[in-house]
């Protein structure tokens, strides 16, 4: 099943305030950016954040699932109308995430 459009938009707003933020379809859901790096996954309407050590001690639960089979497991993150809480998740994972490899055109 694949992300619904409004939820995507959702999850996006709400991480706001924290760089330009943008989601990418990819295989029927979604990967989310923030000033383009890829710091989590939108699959069937559940928002996964890439896990890092500076992410784990901010997160209420630690809960992690891969996004879809096959996967590696990342950090599911069920409140998703915490608009605070998920912009500090974001932050601080994009701090802790190497920077995106440029494209040789």
């Amino acid at each position: 099943m694949a992300s619904k459009q409004d939820f995507v938009q959702f999850v996006a707003e709400q991480c706001g305030g924290t760089g330009e933020i943008t989601a990418k379809k990819m295989f029927g859901d979604y990967g989310i950016y923030c000033d383009g790096k890829i710091f989590g996954l939108i699959c069937d309407d559940r928002f996964y954040l890439k896990p890092t050590e500076a992410a784990r001690p901010l997160l209420r639960t630690v809960d992690m699932r891969p996004p879809y089979p096959g996967a590696k497991d990342y950090f599911y993150i069920a409140d998703v109308d915490d608009r605070d809480y998920l912009s500090l998740l974001v932050r601080e994972t994009c701090k802790a995430l190497p920077e995106p490899k440029k494209v040789k055109k």
